[in-house]
């Protein structure tokens, strides 16, 4: 019996996340991706590279309605931080299937930034050659199911993946919320 495209990406998807969801000994503790994930991996992975954009800067910031002021691309989809990187620490401990849902920020010169972002900005060379951006310290990703400019659904992914301010400090808090029915979840 044949195995389907669709099923085969999915598998794949889930297999790849596993290093990067917070799972110990390769397991993931959560599944929150699907297989549309791995669709959109391939094209958000093209995007990092920072030519023209926005305001043509590689980090900006952007008011998001639930987070508050954070960092950006220069596409303006949002980027995030990795609790299992070190702050500070020249290298990124994402990679192969991480890499493929976080996609890093890279870029080919220098990173610019606009006047409101107050992190530094640094880079350094990643095992496949290419050169990811920091802000403040922390490495910069994109998550790939985020499509467009405002979306932030990797926040709280696993209570290790999180926006940046513009001084480079992760949001990390998470405020419970209630339903007209009654029913918590959180609020960012």
């Amino acid at each position: 019996m044949a195995i389907s495209r669709r099923l085969f990406l999915a598998v794949t998807a889930s297999a790849s996340l596993a290093g990067c969801l917070g799972g110990s000994g390769g397991e993931t503790t959560e599944t929150t991706t699907t297989a549309s994930t791995t669709e959109a991996t391939t094209t958000d992975a093209e995007m990092t590279t920072t030519e023209g954009g926005m305001d043509g800067a590689t980090v900006q910031v952007t008011s998001h309605p639930d987070l508050g002021d954070i960092l950006v691309g220069p596409d303006g989809r949002t980027l995030y931080m990795f609790d299992r990187d070190t702050e500070g620490d020249p290298m990124s401990t994402c990679s192969g299937g991480c890499a493929s849902t976080w996609p890093p920020l890279t870029v080919t010169d220098s990173p610019t930034k606009t006047d409101d972002v107050s992190a530094a900005l640094t880079t350094f060379e990643r095992d496949d050659g290419s050169m990811q951006v920091a802000a403040g310290g922390w490495p910069l990703y994109y998550f790939a199911p985020d499509e467009n400019p405002g979306d932030a659904k990797g926040q709280g992914v696993n209570d290790i993946w999180w926006v940046l301010r513009p001084d480079g400090t992760p949001v990390r808090e998470m405020e419970t919320a209630t339903t007209e029915n009654g029913q918590s979840y959180y609020a960012f």
